[in-house]
């Protein structure tokens, strides 16, 4: 748990910061530095959605997933958390905004399952505490266009990542399967892409929804791989 904690310490930190700083801009620099982080964003998005070697299997996980978070209400979810974090704090501006996206932003990746599968199988933290880097940034340039919204985040974190490190032993799988992998990584990228476009108010999309095209993606490439094995063995004993 030492580089999920590490990670928990780099967000509330850079949350921290950034949230003083920001205090003292105007709003046209909030808007403008939150454009910025949006295109960023929509950037690596790309760069993770091209990693994907089955686009089909990213799109199935996309629109069956949405449909799940959608029932399931994760989106209203996160947003009934982030309200209640705002009246007890008493947070102003888009403090709401600020628990949802750095949430999403900050556990969205291959870096967050990978780092904390390492952490939890070698006691490891070279990974999360590279992302921790990443995070402190991101929060900090977060924090200061969004406000205090995004220091809550930081339990979000905690939760998340604390919760797959424990079950590293049960997600050893992962770290192998490079199919799988490539797969998480070009629906994470879906992902990123939609909080981009939402932080630079193109459009808003509940990317929250999504997040279980996260589990079904690596389930789909299990499903077709036992599918293709199948259909071999079956191929090979009609020839017989």
């Amino acid at each position: 748990m030492k580089g999920t904690l590490l990670n928990t310490v780099a967000v509330a930190v850079g949350a921290t910061l950034g949230a003083l700083a920001g205090s003292q801009l105007p709003e046209k620099y909030k808007s403008f530095l939150l454009a910025g982080i949006g295109l960023v964003a929509f950037g690596l998005g790309i760069k993770l959605f091209l990693q994907s070697k089955n686009i089909i299997i990213v799109a199935g996980a996309i629109v069956l997933g949405g449909a799940i978070g959608m029932a399931l209400g994760i989106q209203e979810g996160i947003e009934s958390f982030a309200s209640w974090a705002q009246s007890i704090t008493g947070g102003e501006g888009r403090f709401v905004e600020g628990i949802v996206t750095a949430s999403v932003l900050f556990c969205v990746g291959p870096t967050t399952i990978l780092g904390c599968l390492q952490d939890g199988l070698e006691k490891k933290i070279e990974l999360l505490a590279l992302k921790s880097l990443m995070d402190l940034a991101s929060s900090i340039f977060l924090a200061a266009s969004m406000g205090w919204g995004v220091l809550v985040s930081a339990l979000v974190v905690l939760v998340v990542q604390g919760a797959l490190t424990l079950s590293a032993r049960k997600l050893a799988f992962l770290a192998s399967d490079e199919s799988m992998l490539a797969e998480l990584s070009g629906t994470g990228g879906v992902l990123l892409m939609g909080i981009g476009l939402g932080l630079a108010d193109i459009k808003f999309l509940p990317t929250a929804d999504f997040l279980p095209a996260l589990f079904l993606a690596p389930i789909f490439v299990w499903l077709g791989r036992n599918f293709s094995m199948r259909k071999a063995r079956q191929d090979h004993a009609e020839t017989e």
